[in-house]
């Protein structure tokens, strides 16, 4: 830490914001679904910054692990392509299945990147 920085933190002032009991409770939710104390999550907002929450860091999670089959699924097609003896028995119906596949995970992963894209006001 600075000297700058910790001469802030021992000069912290605290503000008395009074809200309504349902007022305070969606504070505490929206705080508790970013993975912030509520302090902390009301400076971010008043201080005008984006309050990310941790479902944005599982969806991300999970973007990478479709990804992931994804890559599996190409690997698959790959060694189809080129001839390779360990496909040999792969026929046509199984082909067609693993394109299937591949197309619905991509799917999978455009409906988890318009969730985190798209805010939630708009969905």
């Amino acid at each position: 830490m600075t000297d700058t920085a910790s001469k802030l933190t021992r000069k912290r002032r605290h503000l008395r914001v009074p809200v309504l009991p349902d007022e305070e409770q969606q504070i505490k939710r929206n705080a508790a679904a970013a993975g912030r104390s509520v302090a902390a999550y009301l400076r971010n907002v008043g201080l005008g910054y984006e309050v990310r929450g941790i479902l944005d860091n599982r969806r991300v999670e999970e973007l990478a692990r479709i990804n992931g089959d994804l890559g599996r699924l190409g690997g698959l097609l790959k060694l189809w392509l080129t001839n390779d003896t360990r496909t040999e028995a792969f026929g046509e119906a199984t082909i067609r299945a693993l394109l299937s596949k591949i197309e619905d995970t991509q799917d999978k992963m455009h409906a988890v990147m318009r969730a985190v894209i798209i805010p939630r006001a708009e969905r």
